[in-house]
């Protein structure tokens, strides 16, 4: 007990220092801000599509039903998929989708293009749509294809383009910064047979250097607007850190551990939270994630996510409870739509049991 009191005091003094390196920066950021943050986006959008998105992301419409109606009319996603994305039941979205339609008929609102304070209003949800489309590609939640890469393109296409429309909008070049880097792991991401390679597995010479480039470019982009860092950015930070490392080994997981941190202040959410604790077992150990982790199993959110149970599986193994692994990994198969996810988790559960005995 002594020495988990030490251990446990070592990571908050390691994890201090980081959050005070991460608010050092924020502040310089702010000390160089930009004089008029208000010209943020062009009067002309320039994408039908994009076009479309503002005007379904109308203020009448609360912002679950906007993002809900955007993705399933513009997006291409299932309300499943919306579903899974979301971490709500499919009746939830899909009464979601048809109360937005209601709604906007009711309101008469005209498809234009918004304009000024109104456009601005709606570009968070704009930001939210892409985001949620691009995960959907880069970890598809069904079907038998791991990624959907076309998703992904379209995603980041649409992101360039606002970019451009939106130049002194940081968080919107955080999120092109983070799908560029995300982007540039597609090649290492699927092995020959289309099977799931998980981020330390990767063999990191087929990343994209030039994806890496922009994205890097991108972030610091966003950093030098000097606004405090929103959700994008600081997952676009996270996402530096890994195309950074030349290998696993260098990874700084201290510093993300702590972005993550900041993150979940900003953005309170069990998903987040689940991946703070991975990152603190890969900074202060298997133990450390282990602990996080616990506290979130009864969190109602994450009941049928199954990367809790897959994160806790792997945590087990680690500290040599294979047993206790190998259930969690049955139980992350089962709570999976994806058919290559699935089949990953049935190996690790079948080393798992080898291990064991």
């Amino acid at each position: 007990a002594k020495h988990r009191a030490i251990d446990h005091f070592r990571r908050n003094k390691l994890l201090e220092r980081k959050h005070e390196e991460v608010g050092r920066e924020i502040e310089a950021q702010l000390e160089t801000a930009a004089p008029d943050p208000d010209a943020a986006i062009d009067d002309d959008i320039g994408d039908d599509l994009l076009r479309l998105m503002f005007t379904a992301c109308h203020p009448v419409l609360s912002a679950e039903a906007r993002v809900a109606l955007t993705l399933r009319l513009l997006g291409g996603l299932t309300t499943d998929e919306i579903a899974r994305a979301f971490l709500v039941p499919e009746t939830t979205v899909a009464q979601r989708i048809v109360r937005a339609k209601r709604t906007l008929a009711e309101a008469d609102i005209p498809f234009e293009v918004p304009r000024g304070a109104d456009r601005d209003v709606r570009l968070s949800s704009v930001l939210e749509v892409l985001y949620l489309v691009f995960n959907e590609g880069y970890a598809a939640t069904a079907g038998e294809d791991w990624i959907r890469p076309q998703l992904c393109e379209e995603a980041l296409r649409l992101g360039r383009v606002l970019a451009g429309l939106a130049p002194q909008e940081p968080e919107v070049h955080g999120l092109v910064a983070l799908m560029e880097i995300q982007a540039s792991r597609f090649a290492a991401r699927v092995g020959p047979s289309g099977e799931p390679i998980l981020l330390l597995d990767q063999n990191r010479s087929l990343w994209d250097r030039l994806l890496i480039r922009r994205g890097l470019a991108g972030l610091e982009r966003a950093e030098a607007l000097g606004r405090v860092p929103g959700p994008y950015l600081l997952q676009a930070a996270i996402a530096a850190c890994h195309a950074r490392a030349r290998d696993p080994a260098e990874t700084d997981w201290v510093r993300i551990a702590a972005l993550y941190e900041t993150l979940a202040r900003l953005m309170p959410s069990p998903v987040v939270e689940l991946n703070r604790a991975v990152a603190v077992s890969m900074a202060f150990g298997p133990a450390a994630g282990l602990e996080l982790v616990d506290a979130l199993t009864s969190e109602p959110a994450l009941k049928g996510y199954h990367l809790l149970p897959s994160v806790r599986g792997d945590l087990l193994g680690k500290l040599g409870r294979h047993d206790e692994a190998r259930t969690e990994f049955e139980r992350a198969a089962t709570l999976t739509r994806n058919a290559r996810e699935r089949a990953l988790l049935l190996d690790r559960a079948a080393s798992a049991r080898g291990s064991a005995t």
